[in-house]
C-alpha cells in the first residue's frame, strides 16, 4: 500500500493511503492537482462535486479540503472502496458521501446534481463515452468537468475544453459548459 498526500486546503500535507490493486488505479499525480486547482480557484466553498470514477479519492479529498459543501464520491471496486472509507473516516470528513457502486448505474440513478464533475475512468474501456449522454442529468447549471483521459477531449456533450495540459501518456482537461 502506497500513500498520497493532500496538496491544499483544510486537510493540507495530510496522507491519504491508496491500495495497490486494482491495476487500473492511477492516483491524479501532486503537480497535476496543484495545476487543477489553480485552474479551479483554491476555494470550493458551497460547491457541490462528484468523484464519478474515485479510485484513491484523492481528487474529491482535495475538494472537500477546499471547502466544497458535498462530495460524492463513486467506486465499484471493493478493496479500493474499503480504503476510502478508511481515508474519508481519518479525515473525519462528515462532507464525504461515499457509495459503492458502478458509476453508469449511479449516474442513471441519482437525482442530486452537481457544480463539478471529475472524471478520472479506467482508460481504453470506453468509459467517458458511456458516461457522456448522462452528464446532462448529473450537472447543476455552469457546471465544469475535469477529464483525465489516454487522449485529449476537446469537447464532450455541451462542454469545451478550455484548459487542456499532459503529464506523460495522460491528458488533463478542464471543461466548461457553452
Amino acid at each position: 500500500m502506497s500513500r498520497i498526500r493532500i496538496t491544499g486546503g483544510e486537510w493540507r500535507s495530510r496522507l491519504v493511503k491508496v491500495a495497490d490493486s486494482p491495476k487500473e488505479l492511477r492516483p491524479t499525480p501532486d503537480r497535476v492537482r496543484v495545476t487543477l486547482f489553480n485552474w479551479l480557484g483554491q476555494d470550493l466553498t458551497g460547491l457541490s462535486c462528484l468523484d464519478l470514477f474515485a479510485g484513491s479519492g484523492v481528487l474529491g479529498f482535495e475538494a472537500a479540503s477546499r471547502g466544497a459543501e458535498l462530495v460524492t464520491l463513486i467506486e465499484q471496486d471493493q478493496e479500493a472502496y474499503a480504503i476510502l472509507r478508511q481515508n474519508a473516516q481519518a479525515l473525519g470528513g462528515q462532507k464525504l458521501e461515499l457509495l459503492r457502486t458502478d458509476a453508469v448505474k449511479f449516474a442513471n440513478s441519482t437525482a442530486r446534481r452537481y457544480d463539478l464533475i471529475f472524471l478520472d475512468p479506467p482508460f481504453r474501456l470506453a468509459w467517458i463515452e458511456r458516461i457522456a449522454p448522462l452528464l446532462p442529468r448529473l450537472a447543476n447549471p455552469g457546471a465544469r468537468l475535469y477529464i483525465e483521459a489516454e487522449h485529449a477531449v476537446e469537447a464532450l456533450g455541451d462542454w469545451r475544453s478550455v484548459k487542456q495540459n499532459r503529464a506523460g501518456q495522460v491528458f488533463y482537461q478542464l471543461l466548461e459548459q457553452v
